[in-house]
Formats: structure tokens, C-alpha cells, sequence
């Protein structure tokens, strides 16, 4: 995990129980305030042999306590880039709710994409997916994905997926107050995938799970698990 910078703005349904917020309320912070991390030059990190402390070849999942496209952070966005350019031995993953600040925040050279960035669009429901799938589709991005977690609703994605998407990743709500993901919906979306040879991936269950018109109460703990018991994880669609 690569937090460069702290804090956010709520900005779709999605949002209503980030657990950012939850985290942060729990020790008096406000999570509407953005600030740069003590993380933040994490892949340039030595050890006293002079060897990365970050491995190469290693995932990190990018900026997880924020957005990374968030306007507090511009002044901060050109030197994470230049971090990641040097650190192509590293894959960088990055998870957006504002794909209409990606075109702006890219980097001057970043031509096509960087090859060893992914960005991922959230849409947690049909308003977001038909808001956000057309500004993000045509994005000069090498490798994107979408990401359908806290998922909300049964979603139809038309005709816009394609071999531009390299996996559709859905996931249940997590916390106390969580809303109830269906097991429909997710199949739903799995045959599309199907349909479209996009890969699929059924990240967690969330902690309200309903199936065959049962609701069940998941712990946190187990949610993950049950999402691989259900056995629906596609990386070839036919």
C-alpha cells in the first residue's frame, strides 16, 4: 500500500460509508482535510545496503486514503509521477472517482500510458456507471480497469465494455452500517464480462450479503472467503 496523501471529499453514493472516514472519525480527524503522507517517497526508499526497501516487481495499490486525481494534491501529482517513471520495476495501482481530472493530471510524457500504471474507474451503481464510463473509456490509459465495489445496484454496462477493460472487479459494502449487495447483481455483471471477454472478479461479499432471497450477515473476516467459495472468478471469459 503507497498512501501519498491523506484525505478526501465524499462524491457519489459510493461514499456514504467510507471507511476512511470511519477510521478517522474514530480518532477526532477530518477526513475533508488532504495532506501529504509520511508514505509519500516510499518507492525511492533505500536500505543501508542501497537496495530498495520496495522490491521490484512489487503491486502497490496507490493512494487507498484519498484519490489520487483530487485537486488538493496537483502541486504534489507530478512528483509521484516522476517516482513511478523511475520505479518501472514496480506496478502502480490506482482507484479514481474522478476520471474527469485524469486528462489534466497526466504527466507530459506520458504518451499512451505509463506501461507500469493501471487505473481503475469506481461506479457503484447505474448513475455513476453512465456519468463515468464515457469520460473514462477514451482516456490515454495503457492498462484500465473498473471497479463496481460498494455495489449498490444491478448495473447494465451496454455496449461499452471491450478489450480496452482488463477486469471487472465487484465487492460487496463493508462496516456497521453497510447496504445489502445482491448476489444477482453480481452475476449479472459476470455475464457481462462474459459476454464482452472482459475478466471478472468477485472481490468480497460485503457485510450484508442477500442470495436466493436470504439475507446473510457476513463478518468482515470471512467476507473475502466467501466471495472465493462462490467460485465465479473469470480471468478468460469465453
Amino acid at each position: 500500500m503507497w498512501n501519498l496523501w491523506h484525505g478526501c471529499h465524499k462524491k457519489s453514493e459510493g461514499c456514504l460509508h467510507c471507511y476512511v472516514f470511519r477510521r478517522d472519525g474514530e480518532f477526532g480527524k477530518d477526513s475533508n482535510e488532504v495532506h501529504k503522507t509520511s508514505s509519500f517517497g516510499l518507492p525511492l526508499r533505500r536500505d543501508r545496503s542501497g537496495a530498495y526497501k520496495v522490491s521490484p516487481g512489487t503491486l502497490l495499490w496507490t493512494c487507498f486514503t484519498s484519490d489520487f486525481f483530487i485537486a488538493e494534491a496537483d502541486h504534489w501529482r507530478a512528483e509521484a509521477w516522476q517516482m513511478m517513471r523511475q520505479r518501472m520495476d514496480l506496478r502502480f495501482y490506482i482507484v479514481t472517482k474522478r476520471p474527469e481530472r485524469i486528462a489534466q493530471s497526466l504527466p507530459h510524457d506520458w504518451g499512451g500510458g505509463y506501461e507500469n500504471v493501471t487505473v481503475a474507474c469506481t461506479m457503484e451503481n447505474q448513475r455513476r456507471a453512465d456519468e463515468r464510463l464515457p469520460l473514462f473509456v477514451g482516456l490515454p490509459i495503457r492498462h484500465k480497469a473498473i471497479i463496481c465495489e460498494p455495489l449498490l445496484e444491478r448495473i447494465d454496462f451496454g455496449d461499452w465494455l471491450g478489450d480496452w477493460c482488463e477486469q471487472v472487479t465487484v465487492g460487496g459494502e463493508s462496516g456497521s452500517e453497510a447496504r445489502a449487495c445482491h448476489f444477482d447483481w453480481v452475476l449479472d455483471i459476470r455475464s457481462q464480462c462474459q459476454v464482452a471477454g472482459v475478466p471478472f472478479f468477485f472481490k468480497q461479499t460485503g457485510a450484508h450479503f442477500v442470495k436466493d432471497g436470504k439475507i446473510y450477515n457476513i463478518p468482515r473476516r470471512l467476507q473475502f472467503g466467501q466471495a472465493r467459495r462462490a467460485g465465479i472468478d473469470c480471468q478468460n471469459c469465453p
